[in-house]
């Protein structure tokens, strides 16, 4: 199913996790083990979770790293198919024996 607009994880995790429990950015690396400037650029939505990240977030928010590719997996796909341009893809007619 293909959401419309899907959020950023950056975002996801300031809505969910930083503003309703007031968490800093510094705390939240910290707590994570990274630095502060890599959580600032996905929480402004400069870098995507790389499988690394998405392990310390499964870890430090109980959530599983699945579920933090998948989130980004969607947002990349989203914003992807707004400057794909099909009509510069050609169909292959597959003829295998």
């Amino acid at each position: 199913m293909n959401m419309h607009n899907p959020p950023h994880p950056g975002e996801f995790i300031a809505a969910t996790y930083m503003e309703p429990c007031n968490l800093s950015c510094r705390y939240l690396a910290t707590q994570l083990g990274v630095a502060a400037s890599t959580l600032n650029r996905i929480l402004k939505k400069q870098s995507g979770i790389s499988p690394e990240m998405a392990l310390r977030l499964s870890y430090a928010l109980d959530r599983t790293p699945e579920s933090w590719l998948a989130m980004q997996d969607n947002y990349d796909l989203w914003k992807t198919r707004q400057t794909f341009k099909p009509d510069e893809v050609h169909r292959i007619e597959l003829q295998c024996a």
